[in-house]
């Protein structure tokens, strides 16, 4: 199974994940999380997935990161 690619991404889908971090304000401490987790190299699941953090979510397609969600927002697709 392919890993969720984190790197090189479509220059919209890059700025779409800035832009929703900073909206929803995820922490440098949250963001330290996102970067232990990504250096695991999860797998990528076919379709629709979520990584609950406890104060937000990263949620994805495939192999691509697609936003961040705040902790009440409702995810959809599998969770890793």
């Amino acid at each position: 199974m392919p890993t969720i690619q984190w790197t090189d991404l479509p220059v919209a889908l890059r700025d779409h994940l800035f832009e929703r971090a900073r909206e929803r304000k995820v922490t440098a401490e949250d963001l330290y999380a996102l970067k232990l987790w990504r250096e695991s190299q999860p797998e990528a699941p076919d379709g629709d997935w979520y990584k609950d953090f406890g104060s937000f979510k990263i949620c994805g397609s495939g192999k691509y990161p697609k936003t961040f969600l705040l902790r009440g927002q409702a995810p959809k697709g599998k969770r890793l």
